[in-house]
């Protein structure tokens, strides 16, 4: 199995450890005033989640974790049960809501996703950068409330709720970034 060097190491680097995949969050250079030079990382377990803190001295090596990322489109949620299908094989997976991070909160059907697979096993997702979702519930505008950026909750279709800006109404569709849980604009 390929193996990386130190000199290879970086942010977003899928690596194995103790036969646990993993991807690297974060990667410092220390190089100390003596003796040999450190590789400060942070990683995350790609199964639990956790993050794991590490220092590598130069020249040790990480084994690859096999993980490749296909292109799935998202079907349906049952009991919590999300089920997805590869869009040349038409192979289903199926992934549990606590998977998915945060990812759920954006998923309508028919929705295209990247999928990670580790050994061929569904181990997450990663929702489209921006989608663009009905407003299905947020308290009305105050007029005159204008003076600086008066923003309020919003509930969304997919069940997220997000802080919007005090114009949007009940309703309405809007685009959100996926990645940082953040309004972007209204859509016509």
């Amino acid at each position: 199995m390929a193996t990386y060097n130190t000199s290879e190491f970086r942010k977003g680097l899928k690596v194995q450890i103790d036969g646990n995949p993993f991807i690297m969050i974060e990667c410092q250079f220390v190089k100390p005033g003596k003796g040999q030079a450190l590789y400060k990382c942070k990683l995350r377990d790609l199964n639990r989640g956790t993050v794991l803190e590490r220092t590598y001295k130069n020249g040790d090596e990480l084994e690859a974790a096999d993980i490749h990322e296909t292109d799935v489109t998202f079907l349906y949620e049952q009991a919590g049960v999300y089920i997805f299908m590869e869009k040349e094989t038409y192979e289903q997976y199926e992934l549990e809501k606590d998977k998915l991070d945060d990812a759920w909160k954006y998923l309508l059907p028919d929705m295209p996703c990247k999928m990670l697979l580790y050994n061929d096993a569904p181990i997450g997702i990663t929702p489209p950068n921006h989608v663009v979702l009905k407003v299905e519930y947020t308290e009305p505008g105050v007029r005159g409330n204008t003076a600086t950026n008066v923003t309020k909750p919003a509930t969304l279709e997919t069940g997220a709720e997000i802080i919007v800006p005090n114009f949007v109404e009940t309703g309405e569709m809007i685009k959100v970034d996926t990645r940082t849980n953040e309004y972007i604009e209204r859509v016509k």
